[in-house]
């Protein structure tokens, strides 16, 4: 499907009126490699829009989306103990999520409920709960956008790190993912070091992939709002890294800081203690809020323009680096 001046509207969830001057939707990878043959594209004027979970529109997108909704989930490889699947990018993650829960299959069971198509994944190479998902990526087919030719990544090449990827720098825009191959395990691999969930399922002596997906579900259900119900992109924030010896001077002045240490010489700040210490929580302006129960997420109360929920974002961090000093990035898309 190829169409001009397109609504955006029912693609991003937090629900902004915005129009691409050109949008084009693939349900077959061939679809794209026609259209890419086909076509003249400017190649600076491009981007790869899955669901929207994750992308803020400020204004008109001038230039084309190209939207995947390929869909499909194949065994390639298995024996006793592990398999694995290749997924076409336009599925939607959750439900891939389950449908590796109702197969027994571990691994991805802590990344539960987060929205978004699979494809998207290892841009944000998406985290919670103690799990990445370059953990059970094996590799990512692309699309060179410029020249239609298919290529792929192994994990390596991906350049994984935290919330970023090499398809957020090198190969932004410039490639579609069009598949994503994962290896998971058939043996229980059980990973409920997370605080939260510890404690959750601690005294469960039988706990296994359901139990874990179960759990998740319940406390992300607690805290997050349902994109389908108001209009969010989750985490608007990213947990900030800093040094250890900034966040032992950050603990001098504020004791109950809250802080992970990924490494002997990095920390990891939680962006919604932060936020809330500096008083935005619940907070509301212009249309847009603060979630009441996760001060990390930012929520649409009625209005339509992307730059009031940019300006609230901006004022948030400006205020936490008065307060700490820590700089805070955004894990959404502006555009």
């Amino acid at each position: 499907m190829y169409k001009e001046h397109y609504p955006l509207l029912n693609h991003n969830s937090f629900g902004i009126e915005s129009y691409a001057d050109y949008f084009f939707e693939f349900c077959e990878v061939s679809e794209l490699d026609e259209f890419l043959l086909e076509q003249t594209l400017n190649t600076n004027n491009i981007f790869i829009l899955g669901k929207g979970c994750n992308v803020l529109f400020t204004k008109d997108f001038e230039g084309l989306i190209i939207h995947p909704n390929n869909n499909g989930i194949d065994i390639t490889y298995e024996d006793d103990k592990s398999i694995e699947i290749k997924v076409q990018s336009g599925e939607d993650w959750d439900e891939f999520v389950e449908f590796t829960v109702s197969n027994s299959w571990y691994g991805l069971e802590n990344l539960s409920l987060i929205p978004g198509s699979v494809g998207a994944a290892p841009v944000q190479n998406i985290g919670a709960y103690g799990v990445e998902v370059r953990d059970y990526i094996v590799s990512v087919e692309c699309v060179e956008i410029g020249t239609g030719k298919h290529f792929v990544l192994s994990n390596r090449e991906c350049c994984f790190d935290y919330r970023n990827s090499v398809f957020k720098n090198e190969l932004k825009n410039k490639c579609v993912i069009v598949a994503v191959s994962f290896k998971l395990s058939k043996i229980p691999v059980i990973n409920i070091n997370y605080t939260e969930l510890k404690n959750k399922l601690q005294k469960d002596k039988n706990i296994d992939v359901r139990k874990i997906r179960n759990a998740i579900c319940e406390i992300r259900n607690s805290k997050l709002p349902d994109p389908e119900k108001i209009g969010n992109v989750g985490s608007f924030f990213k947990n900030p890294i800093i040094s250890d010896n900034d966040y032992q001077v950050l603990l001098k002045n504020f004791p109950d800081i809250v802080g992970y240490k990924i490494d002997n010489k990095n920390v990891k700040l939680a962006a919604g203690w932060l936020i809330d210490k500096c008083g935005w929580k619940a907070y509301s302006e212009n249309g847009v809020g603060v979630h009441e129960n996760q001060a990390l997420v930012l929520i649409n109360k009625g209005t339509k323009s992307g730059n009031n929920v940019l300006n609230l974002a901006q004022k948030i961090r400006t205020g936490v680096l008065n307060k700490f000093g820590v700089y805070m990035e955004f894990e959404v898309n502006i555009l």
